[in-house]
């Protein structure tokens, strides 16, 4: 390592101390060198100004280096910290300037909340940043498979290496395809039992009647048919057990899980006596645990350590990392156009690191045979039957993502339905248990005992309910008047979810509407 190691951001930080206020930071998604994405500027800058020689940007323990692309005028951009409010002051020159894939000019008001999403900022249609918060400094802490380069992937690796050399049952909670088994495989990776088995089950694909053998084991003769078989847990002894969808657990066996949890005591199907197991229990659901028909008993003890991991969206200062570590991962170059890294930034990606990595793998397919991959190839957008649940942020005023959480005073409250099966809704069921709920999502949601991600599922597909996004912007705007600006009504009668109509709202920018 060279002296320049000095005079690396992360040290000045350091010894400057960190403000009681979130970080501002700029994170390079693409460059035409690839070996510059991942690379952030971070601080807390008053006034920042962007162009081809400055700031410069850096990787923990490296020198920094400006963009220094020729594509990038000398007149910067300008980046005004006013509070929690940043302005963007963009140049008058030749030099092409998009945000979130729009051409931008003049000044852009941002506030606390869009900075939080991520704003996608080209410059010269070569460069993609993206500007965000940053609640840590830049930190080397690698762990297998967890890649990211901003505060949420930096602190969900400082939580694997804290628990990874303890025994503590850990549950990661997070929505589907957000990596969850990567993060087990780690923990145990990192682990006291690194070179012994991880042995992993899917408890949603275990038949009811047989999954208390499957987990404790049977003696010969415990059922019809029965053979003597040794379970799960013995499989796990001195190692460690991953039980995947632990929301989707039988019933029966929850109370047998508590107890093995409790002190390591099982007892097999049709056995006399009590067995002993020292497995370590990772679990991972992507419910909500606390409104499901779930063990509460059972759930305090598996989060004797909760991880949450964010989704995609949250965490969009890692596209760049990721795009660039998935297509490596298919063995393919980060040769993709800067328009279609434009559109995979500001997409939603309501299926996470999972959809963006099958979405990459048909891109990287697709440029390997000469083709120019759109976004809408890759996942269902246009094809897709009216309004897909994903969508591309607006170029300002950045509503929250399209699965976001509502405000809780938006959410009436409602007691809990009973969980069921998404197979057993209708397209009625969810006509009316969004025309019941006043067209909210969360709600709907939990009146027909579901989850949020499996609503927007059936949302999608739904031959009724539309997006707001993909409603005409004229009709939307007669709808509003003919209800009066009542955002509320107008949804009933676009048959539109409330949360997506205000979005779109705010971006189309309509100021008839009475203030949301």
């Amino acid at each position: 390592m060279s002296d320049s190691t000095e005079y690396t951001q992360t040290l000045q930080l350091s010894a400057q101390g960190l403000p009681g206020r979130p970080l501002l930071a700029l994170t390079i998604l693409w460059h035409p060198d690839p070996a510059r994405i991942g690379e952030q500027f971070v601080g807390d800058p008053g006034v920042l100004e962007v162009n081809r020689y400055a700031p410069l940007f850096y990787r923990p323990g490296e020198a920094g280096l400006p963009l220094g692309h020729g594509t990038i005028s000398r007149d910067p951009v300008r980046i005004v910290r006013d509070g929690e409010v940043v302005l963007l002051h963009l140049p008058a020159t030749r030099m092409p300037v998009e945000l979130n894939g729009r051409a931008a000019t003049g000044q852009v008001r941002l506030g606390a909340a869009d900075v939080a999403h991520g704003q996608v900022l080209t410059l010269g249609r070569a460069v993609v940043l993206c500007l965000h918060w940053m609640t840590c400094l830049p930190k080397h802490n690698p762990v297998p498979g967890l890649v990211g380069v901003g505060a949420a992937a930096i602190s969900l690796r400082d939580q694997i290496r804290m628990v990874a050399p303890t025994d503590i049952p850990v549950l990661l909670l997070g929505e589907t395809g957000t990596g969850k088994e990567i993060a087990a495989r780690a923990i145990h990776a990192l682990g006291q039992r690194a070179q012994t088995r991880l042995v992993a089950v899917n408890m949603a694909a275990l038949n009811e009647s047989l999954a208390a053998a499957e987990l404790f084991g049977a003696t010969r003769g415990a059922y019809t048919g029965a053979q003597e078989r040794r379970g799960l847990f013995a499989e796990a002894d001195g190692a460690t057990l991953f039980l995947d969808e632990i929301g989707n657990a039988p019933a029966s066996v929850q109370p047998m899980l508590l107890r093995v949890l409790e002190g390591g005591d099982y007892r097999p199907l049709g056995a006399s006596q009590d067995r002993k197991t020292s497995a370590r229990l990772i679990a991972a659901t992507d419910q909500d645990l606390d409104l499901a028909a779930f063990n509460q008993a059972l759930l305090r003890r598996l989060e004797g350590f909760a991880i949450q991991l964010p989704p995609l969206r949250a965490r969009r200062e890692d596209i760049g990392v990721l795009i660039a570590h998935l297509l490596k991962a298919y063995g393919a170059e980060p040769t993709l156009p800067v328009e279609l890294v434009v559109e995979i930034a500001c997409f939603d990606w309501p299926g996470n690191i999972r959809q963006l990595g099958h979405a990459l793998r048909r891109a990287a397919l697709l440029v390997q045979h000469g083709g120019t991959p759109q976004l809408e190839q890759l996942v269902r957008l246009t094809p897709a039957p009216a309004g897909s649940a994903a969508r591309l942020m607006p170029a300002a005023d950045v509503a929250p993502p399209v699965m976001a959480a509502p405000a809780p005073a938006a959410v009436p409250s409602a007691p809990d339905a009973p969980r069921r099966k998404p197979s057993a809704l209708s397209d009625a069921d969810v006509l009316d248990a969004m025309a019941g709920n006043d067209w909210n999502i969360q709600a709907a949601a939990r009146t027909l005992g579901i989850s949020r991600p499996t609503m927007y599922k059936l949302l999608d597909g739904h031959r009724e309910i539309r997006w707001a996004e993909r409603i005409p912007p004229e009709e939307i705007e007669r709808a509003l008047a003919a209800c009066d600006g009542d955002v509320g009504r107008c949804a009933a009668s676009l048959r539109t979810p409330t949360e997506s109509l205000r979005r779109e709202i705010r971006r189309l920018a309509l100021d008839r509407v009475a203030p949301l």
